[in-house]
């Protein structure tokens, strides 16, 4: 059989460059941190539906009816953890409405 000859230069490259990155690496992490951004509000976040909103929800048919009894207009959307929410709309006193979704579970309503 026959060996061919082992060539170090890729090795010998691959050392600088490791030891470039672990110099650097060391500059930033002296360097000192930057404030950190606010983030932005998300569906989640937002606050919970009141108890006048009813809620009729079954998880294994992954359907929500939701009705308003608040005596009053309300912007609403249903959220869906892991899947799309409905979107935030207006809703009349005693109006009923029907969210259905493919993927995630059901999480809460919120005001919107």
């Amino acid at each position: 059989m026959k060996h061919g000859k082992r060539s170090t230069t890729g090795r010998t490259a691959a050392s600088a460059l490791l030891a470039t990155g672990l110099g650097l690496g060391l500059t930033l992490a002296a360097a000192p941190a930057a404030p950190a951004a606010p983030a932005a509000p998300s569906a989640s976040a937002a606050p919970t539906a009141p108890a006048c909103v009813k809620r009729d929800v079954v998880k294994h048919r992954k359907y929500v009816k939701v009705t308003n009894q608040c005596g009053r207009a309300m912007h609403l959307k249903v959220v869906i953890d892991w899947g799309n929410d409905s979107p935030c709309l207006t809703y009349q006193n005693g109006e009923q409405w029907e969210w259905t979704w493919g993927r995630g579970s059901y999480g809460k309503v919120v005001t919107c």
